[in-house]
């Protein structure tokens, strides 16, 4: 369902020094820094990071930043006023430059580590020293933490410059890149799948980076040039970043008795999560391994209603390692992500993911996340046989309770009543066989439409008589099902509230970042609006450039249909 905001009873931040003073380290205040750190927060040069939960590290600003955008919605949602966005020292500060900090701001932001595990395999080959020690927030820096009316927000920058995670890398993203990620979160929060959100975007005027990219009409599977692109930030925010990947770095500590304080570090951290992400739901009364073992029941239900909702709107992350797993449920990582619009099973937008990230996979691949979080937990309950039996049922319980929601979110999806698992399977393979757009499908699908000739607008190719007839018989039967279980303008009504009207299509993006380089932000702003509402049927010139099947060129092009991780 949409995601509702109340925004009634906000406290507005109307000025730099109002926002300041919202500054509350929660995570530097509990957590504890990386002891071979510097004190002042310069450190950019890669080395091995032992222990402690964090590096405090300061941004790098990039040069001549210019405003590009920034979400309405969330500094609504947060009771900022609008024309901080362009206030001169918040733009310097969402721009890497923290010299404007002030307390109770401190005058440096701060980077994590994390270990990394690829569909459930443990790996050190990303890390430069082969240890798992230098894997990490590369470019990633979080700069404020504090809460805005009764919630505690994290903001982190993309592409602040080097950590000691940064692996030899510059440390900067694209603007490219950089829109996308804006762009993105914008839609998932209002298609109502929780998610990162989008704060600002500043892009510099003078300084650039070359990164591999495809080249013009490029039908390449890899980049085949080099493209110079210029540096941008933007500000995710979450009520924290915690990530799977960073329990699994202190479970593994832990494990191998790296240091002597490693079990306490990995101690440390779920308590923070749980203080962070889960303590509404979590009694603080309770002993700390029934707050462990609630925290796994707890996240495990989060998983999988975020993974229902990927596939309910078409989204493929690509590269659902447990790193871009967000430890407290939500969707955290866009580089490599896509959205189906042909629809497959196994579409899969970027070149290094394979099948085992693709689009109906993911809920398979967050089950080995979970399986890794599981793992990180288990070390906390060494001992409590109670605690570890409990433990274990819940991880022996992933695939039920995901068979349960993918049940439950098909069903809606089709405006039935109970599941259908014939009329389901058999849908999905005429949709691979005739070759529909997963949207515009599912959209004219929820008018109920009497006739078939309404859903051909999905339909890439034409279809023949044979497939038409299956697809009639598809369609009576399901008519049947809806009328007998109720009034079937209901149902439409209920179709129309989870089944959008608007999908993310690479190829009407790529103009909005390519316009975006040469100083022009109108289609930025125009995708902004068109996503802002995706449920709602879109005005007759929107919806002739928005509401339309991916064009036979970009099919099979670089860039477009398939792209690297390249940021």
């Amino acid at each position: 369902m949409p995601h509702i905001e109340d925004l009634s009873n906000l406290v507005e931040t109307t000025t730099f020094a109002d926002f300041v003073e919202r500054a509350d380290y929660s995570l530097m205040a509990s957590l504890q820094a990386d002891p071979e750190a510097t004190g002042d927060g310069h450190d950019h040069h890669p080395r091995q990071v032992r222990s402690g939960h964090y590096v405090p590290v300061t941004p790098t600003p990039i040069l001549s930043p210019e405003y590009v955008a920034h979400s309405s919605a969330l500094f609504n949602e947060l009771g900022l006023s609008h024309a901080l966005a362009h206030d001169e020292k918040f733009r310097r500060l969402f721009s890497g430059d923290i010299s404007v900090a002030k307390a109770p701001m401190r005058p440096f932001g701060w980077a994590t580590g994390y270990a990394l595990s690829i569909y459930g395999t443990e790996y050190n080959q990303q890390c430069p020293f082969g240890t798992g020690n230098g894997y990490g927030d590369g470019r990633a820096i979080s700069v404020f933490e504090g809460p805005f009316n009764g919630k505690r927000w994290e903001m982190q920058l993309k592409g602040g410059g080097k950590t000691p995670y940064c692996r030899g890398a510059d440390g900067r993203a694209v603007l490219r890149s950089s829109v996308r990620e804006f762009l993105a979160q914008e839609l998932m929060h209002a298609l109502g799948v929780p998610t990162s959100r989008s704060l600002t975007l500043y892009v510099s005027r003078t300084e650039t980076v070359r990164r591999p990219w495809y080249s013009e009409n490029s039908r390449s599977i890899n980049p085949d040039i080099m493209v110079k692109n210029p540096v941008a930030i933007a500000t995710r925010v979450a009520p924290s970043f915690l990530r799977v990947g960073q329990l699994e770095l202190f479970a593994r500590r832990a494990r191998s008795r790296a240091h002597p304080n490693a079990l306490n570090e990995l101690k440390m951290i779920v308590k923070h999560l749980i203080e962070r992400n889960y303590r509404p739901e979590i009694d603080s009364t309770l002993a700390f391994s029934e707050q462990v073992v609630e925290l796994a029941q707890l996240f495990r239900g989060r998983l999988i209603r975020l993974v229902t909702n990927w596939l309910r709107v078409g989204y493929c992350q690509g590269n659902f390692n447990s790193d871009n797993c967000a430890a407290g449920g939500f969707t955290l990582d866009y580089g490599p992500f896509g959205f189906c619009e042909l629809f497959d099973p196994r579409f899969q937008p970027w070149t290094g993911g394979g099948d085992h990230f693709s689009f109906f996979n993911q809920p398979a691949a967050a089950q080995t996340n979970f399986q890794m979080f599981w793992t990180a937990l288990r070390p906390l309950l060494t001992g409590n046989t109670e605690a570890l039996a409990q433990l274990e049922q819940i991880r022996d319980g992933f695939a039920k309770e995901m068979e349960q929601e993918l049940e439950s979110m098909w069903t809606r999806k089709l405006g039935l009543a109970t599941f259908d698992p014939t009329l389901l399977h058999e849908l999905l393979r005429l949709m691979v066989r005739t070759k529909v757009d997963y949207t515009i499908f599912f959209r004219e699908l929820a008018h109920i439409p009497d006739e078939l000739s309404a859903l051909k607008k999905s339909f890439y190719e034409p279809s023949s008589e044979q497939l038409d007839a299956r697809w009639e018989d598809w369609l009576e039967r399901w008519r049947d099902r809806i009328t007998s279980s109720g009034d079937a303008r209901k149902a439409s009504y209920a179709m129309k509230r989870i089944n959008p009207s608007v999908t993310w299509r690479e190829w009407l993006i790529a103009p909005a970042y390519q316009q975006a380089e040469r100083g022009d932000y109108d289609l930025v702003y125009e995708l902004q609006e068109v996503f802002s509402r995706p449920y709602d049927e879109l005005p007759p010139e929107l919806a002739a450039k928005y509401d339309r099947l991916k064009p036979g060129d970009f099919f099979n092009a670089g860039g477009v249909s398939h792209y690297s991780c390249s940021s």
